[in-house]
This record gives C-alpha cells, sequence and structure tokens, in this order.
C-alpha cells in the first residue's frame, strides 16, 4: 500500500508542476501592461512602472516563476491589490462556505443517484426505467443558473420554505442556505452517477454469485443491497472522486446565482476587478484541488479493492 500511494504522489509532480505554471501564466497572458490596466490607460508612467516593480513585473520569467512558487510552498500569496488583505487569508476565509457546498452537493448527489439506479436496473427497460432517464436528462442538460432560478421560484418565493439567497450565521442557517444551491448542483450531477451505477448494476445482477444468492432464497431486496450495489460502486467512487475535485470550480455559477460568499463570488470579482494576485492564488487551489481529489479517490480506490494495488 505505501509504495502504492508513494507511486502516485510521485505520479501528480509533473501535474502540480504544470498547475503552478498555469497560475503563474495567468497574469502574463492577458493582452496589454497588467498595471497600466489596473491603473487605467491615462496613468502616470512613473505609477505604472511603480506598480509593476510592486508586482515583480519588472523582472524575468524564470525568477518571477521561481519567487512565485517559493512564496506559493510558504502559503504567501502575497497581498489583494483591492482591499490590501492576505490573500491567504482571505482564500481560507471564504473556502469554508465552497467546502460545506461541495460536500453537500456530494452527499445529495448520492442520495439521489444510488437508489433511483438501484431501482432503474432492478426494472431495466420498464417504465420507471425510462421515466427516470427522462427525468434525469432533463436535468442533466437544463443549464445550473436556470435550474437554481427555477428552485428559488418554487421552495423560496412561493413555499417559503428555504432562503433565495445568501450564507447565514449559525449553523442551522448554513445548511438551510446551502440546501437549494447544493440541490442545483446534486440534481445536474446525479445523472451522471446513476447512469454509470445504472449500468454496473445491471451487469452484477448476471453474475454467477447473485445466481447463486437468488437460489438460496434471499429476497430482491436483500440480493441488491448486500451483493449487487456493494460490487456495483467501485467505478462510481472514482466518478465522485473526479466530480469532487472539479465542484470547487463547477459551482462559481451557482455560488454567484445564491450570493453564497464562497470561492466562486472571490473568483469572479477578482476577475472584474483584475485582482491578480488572486486570481493568481485560485487558479493554483483549484487545480490543485483536482489533483489531490484524484489522489485520494486512487487511495479510496485501492483500500476498497485490494487488487488494485498489484
Amino acid at each position: 500500500m505505501t509504495r502504492f500511494l508513494l507511486t502516485r504522489v510521485l505520479d501528480m509532480v509533473p501535474v502540480v508542476l504544470g498547475v503552478s505554471v498555469a497560475a503563474f501564466l495567468v497574469i502574463h497572458l492577458v493582452p496589454g501592461d497588467p498595471a497600466r490596466l489596473l491603473l487605467g490607460f491615462r496613468a502616470d508612467p512613473e505609477a505604472v512602472a511603480a506598480l509593476n516593480h510592486r508586482l515583480g513585473l519588472d523582472r524575468p520569467l524564470p525568477t518571477q516563476y521561481w519567487d512565485f512558487v517559493s512564496r506559493a510552498a510558504r502559503l504567501d500569496f502575497g497581498e489583494s491589490l483591492r482591499s490590501t488583505d492576505p490573500v491567504g487569508a482571505t482564500i481560507a476565509r471564504r473556502g469554508v462556505p465552497s467546502l460545506l457546498l461541495v460536500l453537500y452537493s456530494l452527499l445529495l448527489t448520492v442520495a439521489i443517484a444510488v437508489p433511483l439506479a438501484t431501482l432503474a436496473a432492478a426494472r431495466r427497460g420498464g417504465l420507471v426505467d425510462q421515466a427516470i432517464r427522462v427525468l434525469t436528462t432533463v436535468t442533466f442538460v437544463m443549464p445550473g443558473f436556470w435550474l437554481g432560478l427555477l428552485l428559488i421560484e418554487l421552495a423560496s418565493l412561493r413555499l417559503g420554505l428555504l432562503p433565495t439567497s445568501g450564507y447565514g450565521g449559525t449553523l442551522t442557517e448554513h445548511l438551510a442556505s446551502l440546501t437549494l444551491p447544493a440541490l442545483t448542483t446534486a440534481l445536474g450531477l446525479a445523472p451522471l452517477v446513476l447512469r454509470q451505477l445504472r449500468a454496473n448494476v445491471i451487469d452484477t445482477l448476471g453474475a454467477e454469485y447473485v445466481e447463486a444468492a437468488r437460489a438460496r432464497g434471499l429476497g430482491t431486496f436483500r440480493v441488491l443491497r448486500r451483493h449487487v450495489v456493494r460490487n456495483s460502486v467501485m467505478s462510481t467512487v472514482t466518478l465522485l472522486g473526479i466530480i469532487a475535485g472539479v465542484l470547487l470550480s463547477v459551482n462559481v455559477i451557482v455560488e454567484n446565482v445564491f450570493a453564497i460568499p464562497g470561492l466562486g463570488t472571490l473568483l469572479v470579482t477578482a476577475v472584474s476587478q483584475r485582482d491578480y494576485p488572486v486570481v493568481q492564488a485560485l487558479t493554483l487551489f483549484f487545480g490543485l484541488a483536482v489533483v489531490s481529489a484524484s489522489l485520494l479517490t486512487d487511495l479510496c480506490y485501492a483500500l476498497l479493492d485490494p487488487r488494485v494495488r498489484l
């Protein structure tokens, strides 16, 4: 297990380097002089030169990259150009709502996909199977912002069950405020998990050990719960790991629709204000989140199936 883990970590090193290069180049790929874009085209040349020196843009690119990586290794991303707050502290503060939203979305995705996939596979080709596939296809192709607005209209404005936006001040208020955003994300992601799990359940239903369990007189529900679903979720774990890694960046739209003070709204604000240190740090953070999620997924997969380690 240790050898497997070390191998996977070493495989991630080139990916991490690529992510750091991409995050570093964010400020250099913007057309024009970033300092002049920040200060305005009528800014004094001395002020532009001073800002370039402050941002370190007047040094050679290799020196700038090394400085960026060395500071990032110490979790030092500098200060925001707009608020002058430390970027690392801002990301840590704004990352809590985003992380809660990701976990909540994954929980709802599993709660929706697993029972529906099992039911659809058990009734393969029937009316229930077709209805589940049609309904999940509708939620999958529907844009996230439009689905979120529909849920706000139904659950908040008409029924008055949940807040329309915000984050709240207590844990209960946090969960209430994140329910609609998490449900919006889950309804869009559940069809992906459902379709894969349904196919796996159908394949497992034809296995010999399942036929043997039925021959021993076990009921359908017991066979599904003890033998079919547990042996069908392996590849689904991989899919959930990938989804968890990209959710932080995917939730940018959802966070802005529901006005959640997370990393998504921070990224949109930083881009609109040309706050380059924040944009660089968030780009690096989102990339490393995907890499970390992939590594954790491989670890979980190896723990669930010892054959993977070999």
